[in-house]
């Protein structure tokens, strides 16, 4: 009987024992090529992680913008918002190359942020024609007059709601407002629905020759705007410079209340507002753009509405949110803009970002470095760039989008170039047909306050006095 050959060290089957030991330097092998498992080589262009080294700016203040910037390889959020600074500040320096026409920038926020003190950053940003149009709440509109009339206070998130409302208070996160103000709002607005009703009556049944008064949610606004006269206002400043603010949901609010007590005492006569026209007025801003922007604080109407708006010219080329909803829930607040870009209301090689954060911490930043920073003598560039680009952040490409275009070959898809390029992309109308707008600069983009849980056994002032 034969003896079995001799099987080779070399030609054993590999063992299944995890602590085998390479012959090297005896470490087990399992657990070597699990912990010093090899990389693949960085892409270039990949962006080093680094924050704000506050040693470059000794001797003198550091500027919002250079904040700003040097936030943008820091990570998290804050890599979020100097993206939103670069992609806000590209949409406030375009201009068409022909015919020099700004884009159209649409701001949408909720009305909690009126409520705030973001109401003068907003203000700011209307007075100064850097926004196209607005879109917001009922309470967004309401909140900015009721303030010319009466103050809202700093209160707490913790004070209890049932001792508030015994003292006619209420609350909006830590603010309060006394109730007293609402009353105010009623004595001033009231009077004026009483002048628009015996306009919109004494209009019916006029010649061919003039139309009848047909009021709208923008309309109502813009003559609000008019007749609070006060420069501390947002809708005055969007009255006098022609920057047209909607509100598809304007009964929603202290506004409603007043139009339904009008309804009982204007009776057999009715105030008529209609919805459709400024649906027809803010798609064809939108379709009538030479390129969208949208800057978008907080969520629910004011953001779709913008998004849907830039539906009709297949979508923003820029986009900014600011909220602090997330997307699990499938709700439009928490998606992000690619889910947008599936529904072409962003395009596809449009300029994006969402920062997860709330915004009256945010946006006041996002101001100060691009709207509101000093402007540098002609053809000396901006600052903000010149602060991404010293810092490597001209392109804003994250590691994964770097690593993408390596095993792409290419940046862009080329399909999205063709639609950019296909006359069916943006319908066109002849130059009589478009009407021009005085302010054409816009931004959107942010989220309310989040809720903090109210301690119910815990007293404290109504209204803070710190």
């Amino acid at each position: 009987m034969e003896a079995a050959p001799a099987t080779s060290e070399a030609t054993s089957p590999p063992t299944s024992d995890p602590t085998a030991q390479s012959s090297a330097d005896n470490r087990p092998d399992t657990a070597t090529n699990a912990v010093l498992k090899p990389s693949e080589a960085v892409p270039d262009g990949a962006r080093e992680v680094k924050g704000v080294d506050f040693n470059e700016y000794a001797g003198r203040n550091i500027t919002v913008a250079e904040l700003v910037a040097g936030m943008g390889n820091m990570g998290f959020q804050a890599s979020s918002v100097g993206e939103a600074a670069r992609i806000i500040d590209n949409m406030r320096v375009w201009r068409d190359p022909e015919t020099g026409e700004k884009p159209t920038i649409f701001l949408g926020y909720t009305s909690n942020l009126v409520s705030s003190g973001l109401r003068e950053t907003i203000r700011y940003l209307v007075q100064h024609s850097h926004v196209s149009a607005i879109v917001t709440s009922a309470g967004g509109v309401e909140e900015d007059f009721i303030k010319c009339l009466a103050p809202t206070y700093m209160g707490a998130f913790s004070t209890p709601g049932a001792s508030l409302r015994a003292k006619g208070m209420n609350r909006i996160g830590n603010l309060v407002v006394p109730n007293n103000n609402y009353c105010a709002f009623e004595d001033w607005v009231v009077p004026i629905l009483w002048t628009m009703l015996e306009e919109q009556e004494e209009s019916k049944g006029k010649g061919e020759d003039e139309e009848e008064v047909n009021w709208t949610p923008s309309k109502i606004i813009d003559r609000l705007g008019k007749e609070i006269s006060d420069e501390s206002s947002i809708y005055y400043w969007a009255h006098k410079n022609g920057i047209p603010v909607f509100c598809p949901a304007l009964t929603d609010g202290s506004l409603g209340d007043m139009l339904y007590f009008f309804r009982w005492k204007s009776s057999p006569r009715h105030l008529r507002v209609d919805i459709a026209e400024d649906i027809f007025r803010i798609n064809n801003l939108a379709l009538r753009a030479k390129k969208a922007g949208m800057i978008i604080l907080g969520g629910g109407v004011v953001k779709h509405h913008i998004a849907n708006a830039c539906l009709m010219r297949n979508g923003a080329d820029w986009a900014v949110f600011v909220n602090t909803a997330q997307e699990f829930d499938g709700s439009d607040a928490g998606a992000r803009p690619d889910e947008a870009v599936s529904w072409g209301k962003i395009r596809v090689d449009g300029e994006s970002v969402k920062v997860y954060a709330e915004a009256t911490v945010v946006f006041p930043l996002l101001v100060a470095a691009t709207f509101a920073k000093v402007q540098e003598a002609a053809g000396g560039g901006e600052e903000v760039a010149a602060a991404c680009e010293q810092k490597g952040l001209a392109s804003q490409e994250s590691f994964d989008s770097v690593q993408q275009k390596a095993h792409l070959g290419q940046g862009k898809n080329s399909a999205a170039s063709e639609e950019e390029q296909s006359p069916a992309s943006t319908p066109k109308e002849s130059a009589a047909s478009v009407q021009k707008h005085d302010a054409s600069e816009t931004r959107e983009s942010a989220a309310g306050a989040p809720t903090q849980p109210d301690a119910s056994e815990q007293t404290e002032p109504a209204v803070s006095t710190q």
